[in-house]
C-alpha cells in the first residue's frame, strides 16, 4: 500500500508548540502515522466533519484537542489543517 504525503498548514505547525507543552505531541505523531498509512482507518475513530469544515476529518487527541485534515485521494496527499483546537 502506497503511503500518503503529509503536508502542514502554517497553523498546524504552530500548533506543534501547543502539542508540546501540553504533552500530546506524541499522541499526535501516532495519528500522524495511522493517517499516512490510510486516513479512512477505524480504530482510533474519526469524524467527518460538516459546517465550515465540511469534506475534512478529526481524530482526537484528547477531549479537548482535535486533528484536523483533508484528505486528497487523487494525489495520494493529506493536508493537516489543525492540530490544537479547532472550535473558533
Amino acid at each position: 500500500m502506497v503511503e500518503f504525503k503529509i503536508k502542514f498548514t502554517k497553523q498546524a505547525v504552530k500548533d506543534i508548540q501547543y502539542l508540546k507543552s501540553a504533552n500530546l505531541s506524541k499522541k499526535a505523531k501516532r495519528l500522524i502515522g495511522i493517517i499516512k498509512e490510510n486516513p479512512y482507518q477505524n480504530p482510533p475513530p474519526y469524524e467527518k466533519l460538516v459546517g465550515d469544515l465540511d469534506g475534512m476529518y478529526s481524530r482526537r487527541t484528547n477531549i479537548q484537542h482535535r486533528l484536523v485534515y483533508e484528505v486528497y485521494d487523487d494525489k495520494k496527499m493529506i493536508k493537516v489543517i489543525r492540530m490544537w483546537k479547532h472550535y473558533e
